[in-house]
């Protein structure tokens, strides 16, 4: 069949332009899949990567797990070499045998390394990597054999050690309450200069006599009208400060009389302060306790006892018996008949109605002739109750076991506080309690009830005698208790220093000792030469 030749080539261009067309489409296509598909492909295979690379880290981790619980590997035999050295490292150090402890602490470094290593590298401890290290720390716990370093020696050290501590511990208690409560005792000698100082100018001033004498002549001193006070101390300048306290709060001090009685001793040191400062107006007499000559043995239990060898012995050799204790009874106040004297007020001012007892360690705050309208309802003694403290009940300062107290008394009777006390001194005599106070003081003669103070004494002489006064009036602890609220302290009538910290000592609580310094009469000579501060 005979074609046309234009035919021939009209079909050869179609057929170069269809293989044109598939070659454009196969590159379209293939763009498209690149741009599309292969980045995923390619965040497919890192994160096959990843997981591969998180699954041997897993498994490297799996072995070193599993060798550290085989019982044979190195592994377990260097963990367990770290452990028992670890310990004889602290015996080492106990015993002060620092160059062992340093080559312990040396091989420990070495098997923690030799572990730590193993472990990055997700490698297995071989024997032979191990075993230099193992003899080493092997002969590290034979020289400690050889030293005794073993659990049982090192807990009967430490029980020694501590048994040790214990008894230094007591030793020091002990000797901390000796200095304590001689330091309590002892007269500063700040004060006692300002006592000789007193006295020296008693002894040659004329005229203090002249002018001792008009005041104890005074009517005021026997006038049931005005406010009687009545303080018994050898301490010159604590009495002072409770006098001018009192008479600084008054609002009418002139009305106020106060009744000081000392020894001997202290006697002309009194007189001359007293009659030489001025307290506002107010009436002040001093009294010597030796001229009471009804004072005496035949009549006074405590002093008939003090004349007895055992008794003596009990209160001035009581270092024969525990420590503690027997301070407590060498400690002069409680042998002191001015401690004892508050028992005979009504002897030692027999024309007196009522009065108000003040301590030599108290500060008062406000005017006290309100305490002299209470009425006591014919009790003796009016008084601040302790009863929110368990431990100021009964039972803590008297013996119940013995028969006379347990009938007569309840342990759970509340106590109350010597130191600020208004006296009915008409009701004392009516109740007889001077007879009362002797009765239970004959009682005592063994020390078998009560073992010392004029506390325990007074709560029995006084039990159903009290009139419970408001808590304000006499506020307590300032001598021991440094958390004695501010606002109960600014609240108090009478705040009392009862304890060893007494504001006239170095020991004293620095957070009340303002109290007490701001009635201290600085500007005296007397107080500046023997540098009272």
């Amino acid at each position: 069949m005979n074609r046309r030749l234009g035919e021939g080539r009209r079909s050869h261009g179609r057929r170069r332009g269809l293989w044109v067309y598939w070659l454009l489409l196969a590159g379209i296509v293939s763009f498209v899949y690149v741009a599309l598909f292969a980045p995923r492909a390619q965040t497919q295979s890192h994160h096959h990567q990843d997981t591969n690379t998180e699954g041997l880290a897993y498994e490297a981790a799996g072995n070193m797990t599993g060798e550290m619980l085989s019982p044979s590997s190195a592994a377990r035999q260097l963990s367990d070499q770290i452990t028992m050295a670890k310990a004889l490292l602290v015996i080492a150090k106990e015993s002060n045998n620092f160059n062992f402890a340093w080559e312990l602490s040396a091989k420990i470094r070495t098997c923690q390394l030799l572990l730590s290593e193993s472990t990055a590298q997700g490698t297995t401890i071989s024997a032979k990597e191990a075993a230099p290290v193992i003899k080493e720390m092997s002969v590290l716990f034979s020289q400690a054999q050889d030293l005794h370093y073993d659990s049982a020696t090192m807990i009967m050290k430490l029980k020694a050690q501590i048994q040790g501590l214990e008894e230094r511990a007591n030793a020091a208690a002990v000797q901390s309450t000796v200095f304590g409560q001689l330091a309590a005792e002892a007269v500063p000698k700040s004060l006692h200069c300002l006592g000789m100082r007193l006295t020296m100018e008693w002894a040659m001033d004329v005229d203090l006599h002249k002018r001792v004498d008009q005041i104890q002549q005074s009517p005021k001193l026997t006038d049931n009208a005005l406010y009687h006070f009545c303080i018994f101390s050898d301490n010159v300048l604590a009495t002072s400060v409770v006098v001018n306290s009192t008479v600084c709060n008054s609002k009418q001090p002139r009305t106020l009389v106060f009744h000081i009685v000392t020894d001997h001793m202290n006697y002309g040191a009194m007189q001359t302060w007293f009659v030489g400062n001025n307290f506002r107006g107010a009436t002040i007499e001093v009294q010597n306790i030796d001229d009471y000559t009804w004072l005496n043995s035949s009549y006074v239990p405590v002093l008939k006892q003090l004349e007895d060898a055992e008794t003596r012995k009990f209160y001035f050799n009581g270092a024969t018996q525990n420590s503690k204790g027997a301070l407590k009874f060498r400690n002069p106040k409680y042998l002191s008949m001015l401690n004892h004297l508050r028992f005979y007020i009504p002897e030692v001012f027999p024309a007196l109605n009522k009065i108000v007892f003040l301590d030599d360690d108290v500060v008062v705050q406000q005017d006290l002739q309100e305490l002299f309208e209470i009425n006591l309802q014919g009790r003796v003694n009016g008084a601040v109750e302790t009863c929110r403290e368990s431990f100021h009940r009964f039972h803590k300062y008297l013996n119940f076991s013995h028969p006379k107290l347990n009938k007569a008394f309840d342990p759970e009777s509340c106590g109350w506080a010597f130191g600020m006390n208004v006296f009915d001194l008409l009701a004392w005599k009516r109740e007889n309690v001077t007879s009362r106070y002797h009765y239970w003081q004959e009682q005592n003669v063994d020390r078998t009830l009560w073992k010392l103070g004029t506390l325990p004494p007074g709560l029995l002489t006084f039990y159903g005698l009290v009139h419970a006064l408001d808590r304000r009036w006499h506020i307590l602890g300032l001598g021991y208790d440094p958390n004695i609220d501010t606002t109960v302290i600014e609240n108090g009538a009478v705040v009392h220093f009862n304890g060893n910290m007494k504001p006239w000592l170095k020991l004293a609580l620095s957070r009340y000792k303002s109290l007490w310094e701001q009635y201290v009469n600085y500007t005296h000579p007397y107080v500046q030469q023997c540098n009272i501060h």
